[in-house]
């Protein structure tokens, strides 16, 4: 597999580890987006999170819960971001969690600076996705 999160897992690229799990790794990314920017990732290979298990999911999501303390601690404000699919921009096909230390100084936004507009839905609209997305 040419999955660079699996190269880091075989131990195939260095990496600065912060703190490892059975199922999970968290480390420095190599290009951060800010000083402190933190990756955590499932040690096997799963494109979405609805493709893990329940198991795999709670390990990192507690990896996650650990490591953000200490993010968070940088600036105060940590961004967390999970690109779930290529079309929700995720560049490399393995589930990963970004940390990412904020700043009122930063040059990035709230999620909605991401959009240039939002949508304007109507109540049958809104009723309609409650019931298709209710659990």
């Amino acid at each position: 597999m040419d999955c660079i999160f699996c190269k880091i897992i075989a131990g195939d690229i260095p990496v600065k580890i912060l703190k490892e799990t059975t199922s999970s790794i968290s480390f420095l990314d190599a290009f951060p987006l800010a000083k402190g920017h933190v990756l955590v990732i499932p040690k096997k290979h799963h494109q979405k999170i609805q493709d893990m298990n329940k198991e795999e999911n709670y390990d990192l999501f507690s990896l996650v819960h650990d490591v953000i303390s200490k993010v968070d601690a940088i600036t105060g404000a940590t961004l967390v971001a999970i690109h779930n699919g290529r079309e929700a921009g995720q560049e490399i096909p393995h589930v990963h969690v970004h940390l990412v230390p904020r700043s009122k100084d930063d040059s990035a936004g709230p999620i909605h600076s991401m959009f240039s507009s939002t949508l304007k839905l109507s109540e049958s609209e809104i009723e309609e996705l409650n019931n298709k997305l209710k659990i």
